[in-house]
């Protein structure tokens, strides 16, 4: 699995969630619990977000084009955001049904529990599948898929509340346990929804690199930039998997063109290696526009 893809990680994301939704809304058939309920209408967005997740990544793959010069990398983070806001139309939707549960209650909790392992099944799906979308959607800088995956995890440690909740309140017949269980749950999801909807919007709005992949850069103009007499102005910004760095490279007036290419191509090789999907740009200048601190090459 390590060797996925992203569009085929997010092709296998809608299978899973269909497949949970399934052992989810049967373990609600066979107790009629609202929080086993509350936990269905989860992965009910989770289906949507899955589908949303495909068609970005599908999209964001696209290459270059006239209209698109940059590429179309930013189309995972409109996933995201709608995910994110999916998430929270959701946990009010808990809300909706635990506070209409609250208003009618009656008798004790006596569900069967069978209904439970299912639910505990589809826990386990969930969790192995949200670890495999969060450590592979990192590796390949993909927003949609982390999202995706965040969203998951916090879908596991739902269940993980509604299956303790429902088995403390078989134990003490405390039918009440079971909508106060949801409207925690709904807590949960609206705050992971909140997480997923600024994430992705800071990629909307080109924020900067990690600050590690910045230091990393730092270190390559370092060592990559001799000839040059200091690295200036560095800017850099993620777009899903493309990473783009600019900056100001200042040489000799005297030097030749072909001088500050060559040290322009040694510069973006050793980036480009460290960092295969990065488009890098680079201004010469001469020796009067030194800056009063920069990076000086080693």
């Amino acid at each position: 699995m390590q060797g996925m893809n992203a569009e085929r990680l997010a092709l296998g994301t809608i299978l899973v969630a269909l497949l949970v939704l399934a052992l989810k809304l049967l373990a609600w058939k066979l107790t009629g619990s609202v929080a086993l309920l509350s936990d269905a209408l989860e992965s009910l967005v989770n289906v949507g977000g899955a589908v949303m997740a495909w068609m970005a990544v599908h999209y964001a793959k696209k290459p270059a084009d006239a209209d698109h010069p940059f590429g179309h990398h930013k189309a995972e983070y409109f996933s995201a955001v709608l995910e994110g806001i999916m998430i929270i139309i959701a946990a009010l939707l808990i809300v909706q049904q635990s506070l209409q549960a609250l208003s009618n209650l009656s008798g004790t909790a006596d569900w069967g529990r069978a209904g439970l392992l299912v639910n505990g099944a589809a826990l386990v799906l969930n969790l192995i599948w949200a670890r495999l979308l969060i450590t592979r959607g990192s590796a390949l800088s993909s927003p949609a898929l982390i999202a995706g995956g965040r969203h998951l995890m916090s879908d596991v440690w739902t269940s993980v509340g509604v299956l303790l909740g429902l088995v403390l309140a078989l134990a003490t017949g405390w039918a009440i346990l079971d909508p106060l269980l949801a409207l925690f749950v709904a807590v949960n999801i609206l705050r992971e929804g909140y997480c997923v909807v600024v994430s992705s919007v800071n990629g909307l709005m080109d924020s900067a690199a990690p600050e590690e992949e910045r230091a990393q850069i730092e270190e390559l103009l370092h060592h990559a930039a001799v000839g040059a007499l200091q690295v200036h102005g560095l800017k850099t910004r993620r777009a899903g998997v493309a990473l783009f760095v600019e900056f100001h490279m200042v040489v000799e007036g005297t030097m030749t063109v072909r001088a500050s290419h060559d040290i322009c191509d040694c510069i973006e090789e050793a980036i480009q290696a460290a960092f295969p999907e990065a488009q890098v740009t680079i201004h010469v200048e001469p020796e009067h526009k030194l800056e009063p601190s920069g990076i000086a090459p080693g």
